[in-house]
């Protein structure tokens, strides 16, 4: 590997690799000095990859990638995550824009249409090699980036916003080569998978000329097969294909048929030859030579397309790794929101700490990606989950089926920024191996741009490595001990980390003499203190957890255990030192007390003035006191929670009266002019029919059937008139005065039903309950309950409107219950109207004069003026008052505005 490429990070001894000049002895220790140092230097990256790689089995990142395989949405996007090979940040700028891809990808209102994207790598690669595509790669090539194309379309659609750029940003750079689609699209049918004639003019040329000598060499053999059948050479006229030449099936006896023939081929018996008759043979020759062409053509079309493609190669590889980008980025917002997710941070560098941030490393109720999926499958049998509820604030997606989950149990990890070694302690299957390599986890998923299984807002560092020694590293074949294979593989990590890195070691100075393994482990780790950015180990070493006495670096934590059941509750408490509880679980499984009591006298001694049994009885107080400020702490939420229920139920009901109160009456006066119409329509078919029945009944049958018409229309009023124990009830409730302890409504609540606490005050305001809540309000607000619970306030108002909008029908009722005999029905008919409505005055007074004259004595006219600027109304009426034959007229009324009734003599 060349020495400028060395991707090692002592860069400043990259200059003695220039020679110096004064010595030519000088130079060749110089080339020997830097040959050995890039050597060195390969080899820490080379085993700084290995050991990482290693680590991200041991964490089993593997397995989280195969879970966010499962929501791509391509071949090449399952195949990275499958194969775990997903883009993770190389730098801390890589990862917050992998993060900020996320983010943007699970604001999009909708999912991404993948379809028609496919993997053609390796039709590229087949190209640059040299071989020729067939029409169904080129074909591929083609759906691909017209597939592309839409992608970016599907972006573009999306509105803008600031929150989406880091998507649109993915695909701006690329190259689309649309005129290569176009060009693939024009040569190829796709559909039906040919190549087309238009591809190129030798090919159109050469498909016409085999077309038209096959038409003649298909009419020639068929004429000739027919002449064989009339001839009873054959049981049908038969044309088949043999040696890729045209032919003639006849019997074996007949072959005389087609003398001079050229027998190609005969059937399994022999008794049929299949014969190419003499005049077939230069067409046949001549398909047999254009078809080669044809063959050579396309050949050569597929071969420029092949080239096009060739030449392309890298922008198409390009455009396939940003499709694949984007892909990932969905995928990663699909896991996120199957997990229930919360959007991490990054926690700042050491230089620009504020003091709201003195915590590096802020995680809270994580749980373990794994784990939480089989708590997620064991919840629900729907592999999709419910629709989240994206808190826009913090990034925090809530799922109802997260809020169920008992297993895995959420740990809070909280480090300080100036802490750099972090020991924890406890007793085994506590959870400390668990929640060291969930931290390693959640780490690796931050820099791959994943959100966290955890709440609120987790924040963490950047690490550049993340390495571990967890589990058994005895090798036989190594001939390594347990010990000998953890030492071996920790010479290693102290070799490659930077101050950078993430160091997780299990059971440090384990599997050796206990004496010599706590001196190892306290130089390890003081080793670590001054290297790394963080070191997280587990031990029961006690001497260990007494470090953070001597040195701020140093920081304590320990799993919980239960002393009432003896079990662990898998948390981890930070700042505490654990204890083994070692005695106590033995007693639990039924030792000898003897035993037990020799075992805490040996404690006992080597506890000086029981300073250990102290710390213990100080450690069991604090956690009851946490206990007691936790259950506090949640009566005190529960308590909010429902006081602001209340509120917003109340804030809500009080929103917009004035618009509500204006929607209702709104509603109500569409409702009566629906009503109205509905009568008017109603009277207006008794009419219709009054008429239509007028001109076929004597003098003596009118009046009967005025009658009949007046008690329809009088009916229909009748059934529309609103009840008067409806309009009592209405004036009644400016009259009502509530009794302590009624139930009432109040229209400040949205006519919620509340009840009367006090009598009304001289105020004139009356303080009810509504749930928990007392308030004041008006008396003109309250509403009693009304004995018929179909009944309300809001029917009586409107039956009161109905009142007033039929009175005007009322009165036209009672105006033809006491019809004037002498002057007949007085209703409108077609015959007795006359329209002066458009007319100038002149020709509405001619026509008014007209249609008197000509009406019959006891009549009546209904003169239409309408209403307008008046003019042509008032010179109707001043008519009607001068015309000797007009014995009097009525003007317009609701019922018939516009209209005047004038009775004739």
């Amino acid at each position: 590997m060349n020495l400028f490429n060395c991707k090692c990070k002592f860069n400043n001894f990259l200059t003695i690799h220039h020679p110096l000049p004064h010595s030519s002895l000088c130079n060749r220790r110089t080339t020997r000095f830097s040959v050995r140092f890039s050597s060195e230097s390969t080899h820490r990256i080379k085993l700084a990859e290995s050991l990482q790689s290693e680590t991200l089995k041991l964490l089993e990142w593997p397995a989280v990638c195969q879970q966010l395989s499962a929501f791509t949405s391509t071949s090449m996007g399952y195949a990275a995550a499958q194969s775990a090979r997903i883009p993770v940040g190389k730098t801390r700028e890589e990862s917050s824009r992998l993060l900020s891809q996320t983010s943007a990808a699970v604001a999009v209102p909708r999912p991404l249409d993948f379809n028609g994207i496919e993997d053609i790598s390796p039709i590229v690669d087949a190209s640059v090699a040299g071989g020729i595509l067939s029409i169904r790669e080129l074909c591929s090539v083609k759906r691909t980036l017209a597939a592309a194309r839409f992608l970016l379309q599907q972006l573009e659609e999306i509105d803008f916003s600031e929150r989406y750029s880091p998507l649109k940003e993915i695909l701006h750079s690329c190259d689309f080569l649309v005129e290569l689609e176009q060009k693939i699209e024009f040569c190829i049918d796709c559909s039906f998978s040919v190549i087309l004639d238009r591809a190129s003019e030798d090919l159109e040329i050469i498909r016409s000329e085999r077309k038209r000598n096959m038409d003649n060499l298909e009419s020639l053999l068929k004429q000739l097969s027919t002449q064989v059948f009339q001839g009873g050479g054959f049981d049908r006229p038969l044309v088949t294909k043999r040696r890729s030449r045209l032919c003639v099936a006849v019997r074996a006896s007949h072959r005389s048929l087609l003398p001079n023939s050229i027998i190609l081929d005969t059937s399994s018996s022999g008794s049929t030859y299949f014969m190419e008759p003499k005049e077939a043979v230069e067409l046949n020759n001549m398909e047999v030579k254009l078809s080669s062409s044809e063959r050579v053509e396309e050949q050569t079309i597929l071969s420029l397309l092949t080239s096009e493609i060739s030449e392309s190669n890298m922008k198409i590889k390009h455009l396939l790794d940003k499709i694949l980008e984007i892909d990932l980025a969905f995928a990663r917002a699909g896991h996120a929101q199957w997990m229930g997710a919360a959007c991490p941070a990054l926690s700042p560098r050491n230089c620009n700490i504020s003091q709201s941030e003195h915590l590096s490393i802020k995680v809270e109720g994580i749980q373990h990606p794994l784990l939480l999926e089989s708590s997620l499958r064991n919840l629900s049998t729907d592999v999709s989950p419910r629709s989240p509820d994206l808190n826009q604030g913090n990034d925090v997606m809530n799922f109802e089926t997260k809020s169920h989950a008992h297993f895995p149990v959420p740990i809070d990890i909280k480090i300080g920024h100036g802490t750099k070694v972090v020991v924890i302690s406890g007793p085994n299957t506590g959870g400390k191996t668990a929640s060291m390599k969930t931290l390693g986890l959640v780490s690796m998923m931050l820099k791959a741009g994943m959100y966290l299984p955890a709440q609120n807002k987790p924040r963490l560092p950047w690490f550049d490595l993340i390495l571990a020694d967890i589990g058994d590293q005895q090798s036989l074949e190594q001939s390594l001990s347990t010990f000998s294979g953890h030492i071996s593989r920790l010479r290693e990590i102290l070799e490659v980390v930077s101050r950078e890195s993430l160091v997780l070691i299990d059971e440090l100075g384990s599997g050796t003499d206990p004496s010599e393994g706590v001196a190892l482990s306290e130089s390890v780790l003081q080793y670590l203190k001054d290297r790394v950015n963080l070191a997280v180990v587990t031990t029961h070493y006690a001497d260990l957890t007494r470090l953070k006495e001597k040195d701020n670096r140093f920081e304590t934590a320990a799993t919980e255990f239960s002393l009432e059941t003896l079990q662990p509750t898998y948390r981890i408490l930070w700042g505490s030192m654990g204890e083994s509880n070692a005695l106590n679980i033995a007693k639990s499984m039924g030792f000898d007390e003897r035993i037990i009591e020799r075992a805490v006298l040996w404690v006992n001694k080597l506890r000086p003035d029981k300073q250990q049994e102290q710390k213990g009885l100080l450690y069991r107080s604090l956690i009851e006191e946490r206990d007691r400020l936790e259950s506090q702490a949640m009566e005190a939420a529960s308590l909010h929670s429902d006081i602001m229920n209340i509120y917003n139920e109340i804030n809500n009901e009080t929103q917009d009266l004035d618009g509500r109160e204006a929607a209702l009456i709104a509603k109500e006066t569409h409702e009566i002019q629906q009503e109205v119409r509905t009568v008017e329509n109603e009277i207006q078919t008794i009419v219709q029919r009054f008429e239509s029945q007028l001109g076929n009944v004597s003098a003596d049958e009118i009046n009967t059937l005025v009658k009949k018409a007046e008690a329809a229309i009088a009916s229909i009023i009748e059934a529309h008139q609103p009840s008067k124990d409806s309009l009592v009830r209405e004036i009644g409730q400016s009259l009502y005065t509530p009794q302590v302890g009624e139930q009432v409504y109040v229209k400040a609540f949205g006519n919620k039903l509340a009840t009367v606490v006090e009598e009304p005050g001289n105020d004139d305001t009356i303080l009810v309950q509504y749930g928990k809540i007392r308030v004041r309000v008006g008396r003109s607000s309250i509403r009693p309950i009304p004995p018929d619970a179909s009944s309300s306030a809001a029917n009586l108002k409107t039956q009161v409107q109905r009142i007033r909008s039929l009175r005007d029908l009322g009165s036209l009722s009672e105006a033809t219950k006491n019809p004037q005999d002498s002057y007949g029905p007085v209703l409108q008919t077609s015959k007795n109207t006359v329209d002066l409505r458009g007319l100038r005055v002149e020709d509405a007074s001619h026509q008014l004069n007209i249609a008197i004259d000509s009406r019959a004595p006891n009549s009546v006219i209904f003169v239409i003026h309408g209403m307008g600027t008046g003019v042509v109304k008032e010179s109707a009426l001043k008519l009607l008052r001068d015309h000797p034959r007009v014995v009097k007229f009525e003007q317009e009324s609701p019922m018939n505005y516009g209209c005047t009734v004038a009775y004739i003599k």
